[in-house]
């Protein structure tokens, strides 16, 4: 056999590859990386993913849960609306707590209506307003237990001082607010009376009133002397003139203090109000508003008469602590005179200098008689405003001097 018959060229041999077709499929399906893909065999698939069905089954369950819980809570309201269970049955369903000037009556005169309601249905809003306009109360807040009882705490004001308005006094506090003086409570308060307030006028302005009052008493306690304890009553009808008035073994004294400086001008008075009591024969009030000069009884203006307190608001006061020199109604009918002390002045030209008329502030010419000198051979001499026609006095501008500031600081 011929060598090129069983051997034929490279060139043949792979046509009549190609000519095979079962060969040429093999081929195809081992080495056609670039050859059309084959297709794909199809899948049944559902109508919904499984994902869905799962979201859905869940959204079912908690939904039926939401119903169920909703049926129980409305099943749960209509049994507490209906059943005697939650009925406030008597007071003693009601607790209160925090009560010392407030008494449990005018708790329960607010809360008297609730007895026998429902304790789902009773308006704590508005018992909490109505609560808080006792005047003793600031605060108060309500709750509500299960399955039939309330609690109310009360939080009840503090007190800052008495208050003396016409013909009775009551306590009352930095905001403005009138306090009745409790009855029932055994608790003794030591505060100065204030005046100068009244029933008519708005809590802001009685509010402003006792600013000035809290400043005044902090200032006079801010050395630590506790000059406070000696003040027995505060005069706030004039905001430009404080008046105080002091208590001692000596007696009352009324100090004006002006609107400025309380403490140094009440160390003023401290330090020589003895050596005063010795120059002047009575000392009934000293006025140190002025820069230069120190008055020495002033008040020599009618001042309006405070009405007298009945025999059961004095006893009411006294077991609240009211000092008995502010309840002692002083007779202020009478004409107070302006008293001067000449440093080294002998009573002979004391009395030659009273009969010289002389004008004090805007006043007419006031008439002066002179006393005899007591203390240390000071002489004394008293002045008198002259009362016009109409037989009312007037009050000048400005007091005639006493002492020269320098002496009274000496």
């Amino acid at each position: 056999m011929v060598e090129e018959e069983l051997y034929p060229p490279a060139g043949e041999r792979e046509h009549s590859e190609l000519r095979e077709p079962r060969l040429l499929d093999l081929d195809a399906e081992k080495e056609s990386p670039f050859l059309r893909a084959q297709k794909r065999v199809p899948v049944r698939r559902a109508a919904i993913p499984q994902k869905t069905v799962a979201y859905m089954a869940w959204a079912a369950l908690a939904l039926g849960l939401f119903f169920v819980a909703g049926m129980a809570c409305l099943a749960a309201y209509r049994y507490g609306q209906h059943s005697w269970r939650f009925r406030v049955e008597s007071s003693d369903d009601i607790e209160i707590t925090g009560l010392a000037n407030v008494t449990r009556p005018q708790v329960m005169e607010v809360m008297g209506e609730d007895i026998g309601r429902n304790i789902f249905f009773v308006p704590l809003a508005l018992r909490k307003k109505q609560l808080e306009q006792i005047p003793w109360v600031e605060s108060a807040s309500l709750m509500r237990f299960v399955p039939n009882r309330l609690r109310i705490d009360i939080h009840e004001r503090h007190p800052a001082a008495f208050a003396r308005i016409g013909s009775k006094i009551s306590l009352i506090d930095t905001s403005g607010v009138l306090m009745d003086l409790p009855v029932t409570n055994r608790k003794r308060f030591s505060f100065p009376v204030v005046l100068g307030m009244n029933f008519g006028e708005p809590q802001s302005a009685r509010a402003e009133r006792m600013k000035t009052y809290s400043h005044l008493m902090a200032e006079l306690d801010s050395s630590g002397a506790h000059y406070s304890q000696t003040v027995s009553e505060v005069d706030l009808s004039d905001p430009e003139d404080i008046k105080v008035l002091v208590s001692d073994p000596g007696g009352e004294v009324l100090v004006h203090l002006g609107s400025s400086d309380f403490l140094e001008r009440f160390k003023i008075y401290t330090s020589h109000v003895q050596q005063w009591r010795q120059q002047f024969a009575r000392l009934e009030s000293v006025d140190l508003r002025y820069e230069h000069q120190i008055v020495v009884n002033p008040d020599y203006e009618t001042a309006p008469k405070q009405p007298a307190l009945s025999a059961s608001q004095v006893r009411v006061a006294l077991a609240a602590g009211v000092r008995p020199a502010t309840l002692v109604n002083r007779d202020s009918g009478k004409v107070l005179r302006p008293a001067m002390a000449k440093k080294g002045l002998k009573p002979g030209r004391a009395a030659a200098k009273a009969r010289a008329p002389r004008s004090v502030g805007s006043a007419s010419a006031p008439s002066s008689e002179t006393a005899p000198p007591s203390g240390q051979g000071s002489g004394v001499e008293k002045t008198a405003p002259t009362a016009p026609a109409g037989g009312a006095t007037t009050k000048p501008a400005k007091p005639s001097p006493a002492i020269p500031k320098q002496q009274g600081q000496e």
